[in-house]
């Protein structure tokens, strides 16, 4: 089975020009196929507060009413996805940029209200592996935004490490995947104020073992816990590391 790398990086990093060539130096430089998946949350920020719409976050999730998505959709799936595919095919990558609404790639559903309505914001139900695999195998990149589709006519946000967790898993049907996490940490670390204190790996066992002991919590116990269901859903590996870190043997915390 041929391996694929899927790269999912925050806005932060792809929103700069330093950081942005930066990564894409290094993701141009990775053997084999691959795919990143980008998010744009500040750039969104920025644009809506210049057109006097009001940004609300829950628990760090966008709150996303009928103005913002049209922020999101403009930000998301224009400036910065069609920036970073330019910025590729520079670098001699065949890069396509993709909503899920692109060739119905992938599909969701309305989040149901619960003690929070998010408006419209997708959960994910479907990604099209088949398609995406053919699109690879013909030596395309596809640069994947956080924005789905629900079949209906009516665009959703939706979150990029969602994303990039079920697409990575729809993928591992036609590839070897790794999954690469770019957060601004080295990696999933013993002691948060020691950046030199990387856990090298995490199986469920010891992630079991690292969250009784207070070691693991906060936000970073949802990112390892869907990296273990990916690698559960048949993912080789997940990587949490820097985007500095792209392609290091040996950096950052790999979820096996």
């Amino acid at each position: 089975m041929e391996k694929l790398t899927l790269i999912k990086v925050g806005g932060k990093i792809v929103e700069e020009e330093a950081t942005l060539h930066a990564l894409l130096d290094r993701f141009a430089d990775l053997p084999g196929h691959k795919v990143l998946v980008h998010g744009g949350g500040r750039s969104a920020t920025q644009l809506a507060t210049r057109l006097g719409i009001e940004s609300r976050m829950v628990e760090g999730r966008r709150i996303t009413d009928a103005e913002t998505l049209n922020v999101v959709t403009m930000v998301y799936g224009g400036l910065v996805n069609k920036r970073i595919v330019a910025n590729l095919q520079a670098r001699g990558l065949n890069a396509l940029g993709l909503t899920g609404a692109d060739m119905d790639v992938i599909r969701s559903m309305k989040r149901p209200v619960k003690e929070v309505d998010y408006g419209f914001v997708g959960d994910v139900k479907q990604v099209n592996a088949d398609l995406l695999a053919d699109l690879i195998a013909k030596g395309v990149v596809p640069v994947m935004a956080p924005l789905t589709h629900d079949g209906q006519g009516h665009l959703l946000n939706t979150n990029a490490d969602t994303i990039a967790g079920e697409t990575a898993k729809a993928l591992a049907r036609h590839f070897e995947v790794t999954l690469v996490y770019c957060f601004e940490k080295r990696g999933v670390l013993r002691s948060e104020n020691d950046d030199n204190s990387v856990i090298p790996t995490i199986d469920r066992p010891s992630f079991q073992q690292l969250v009784s002991e207070g070691i693991i919590q906060g936000g970073m116990i949802p990112k390892v816990e869907n990296s273990l269901q990916a690698v559960e859903a048949g993912v080789k590996a997940v990587i949490i590391t820097k985007a500095d870190a792209i392609g290091l043997a040996g950096e950052g915390t790999t979820v096996r």
